[in-house]
This record gives C-alpha cells, structure tokens and sequence, in this order.
C-alpha cells in the first residue's frame, strides 16, 4: 500500500509540473505604460520649508553615530542624523504643515561641509496626501542654493524623476536648528 500511495504522490507531483503554463515563470515582461496608469507625464512644483530641529526637547533630528574620537576633521566627517522634520508652506513652524522629511543625513566630505542625504519628503496635504518624493545626494550646506535629485516617488509621484533646490533660510549658530526652503520640480504621471 505504501508503495502504491509513493507511485500515486510522484504522478501527482509530475503532473501538475506537466500542466504549469511556462510563461507563469517568467523574470520579466514588456508592459504598455497604459497597463501602469501612465497617461500623460506632469511637471510640478512644490515650495515648501523644511525645520530641521536638533536642539531642545521636541528635536525632530537626532544624531545616531559619529566618528571616532580621533577624528579631528573640521567637517564633522562620519556623523549620521536621523530626522523626521516637519515640512510647513511658510518658514515659521506654526505655519501649515504639508509633510514631513523622514530619513537621514551624514557628514561625507572631509574638506568642507558636504552632506549626503537619502530623504522620503511624506506628504499629509491636499492632492499630494499619502504620497513620497525620495531625494538622494549631496547638499554643500554653505553654498547658496544647493541642488539634489528626486530619484523616485510613490503614490501621485509613482515613476517621479527631477530635482530639488535647497536655500537656507535661517539658521541658529547657538542652536544649530535651521529652516531650509525647498523648490522641488518634479515630472510625474
């Protein structure tokens, strides 16, 4: 019986490996952008202030490693913050609140103050509501307008590309806290 039971479960198993479509197996396919909902690309423009906050007891930026002790560079060299900072319409922080930029930022140049960031701006207003911009790359902080690119999206800003202008609006030397403005010009479906 046992035997028989093997045989029957091999059949089975041999079977159903037969009648798999192969296509079900496929690594990848060619899509129409219709299939996707991409119609017609967009191109917008979203101005707002980002209040990166890292003193006092509501800080929405907090450091999470810094190099060793050693380090003596000038720059702050191998620091990592993690923030979470509000995004507001005007550049007072009881101003409208449209999102927030959530990721991390980290000192990546030896010689001056260049930040590599890696930020998800989290929209929570209007038709932009629950979708992300993400921005990857390097913001010179003492230049006067600092450009990065918008590498992705989701939601609204699903298939996103462009590029975001970064401008200091204000910034505490005793706090450290800062206001930046943000132009971001980004092409969307």
């Amino acid at each position: 019986m046992a035997g028989a039971t093997t045989i029957l479960a091999f059949a089975i198993l041999t079977l159903s490996a037969i009648s798999v479509p192969t296509n079900s197996q496929e690594f990848s396919r060619k899509l129409k952008k219709r299939e996707m909902g991409m119609k017609r690309e967009k191109l917008s423009h979203l101005h707002f202030y980002f209040h990166d906050i890292v003193s006092g007891r509501n800080r929405t930026a907090v450091r999470v490693a810094e190099a060793a002790s050693t380090n003596s560079s000038a720059t702050g060299f191998g620091f990592l913050v993690m923030i979470d900072d509000p995004l507001t319409v005007g550049p007072n922080t009881s101003s409208k609140m449209v999102g927030r930029a959530q990721g991390l930022y980290g000192s990546a140049d030896l010689s001056e103050v260049g930040l590599l960031m890696a930020l998800n701006f989290a929209f929570v207003e209007g038709k932009f509501n629950g979708s992300t911009l993400s921005v990857l790359g390097r913001n010179a902080v003492f230049s006067a307008v600092r450009e990065m690119p918008v590498v992705g999206g989701s939601g609204v800003f699903r298939f996103a590309r462009g590029y975001a202008h970064a401008r200091t609006h204000s910034f505490d030397f005793k706090t450290g806290d800062a206001v930046v403005e943000y132009n971001v010009y980004v092409l969307h479906y």
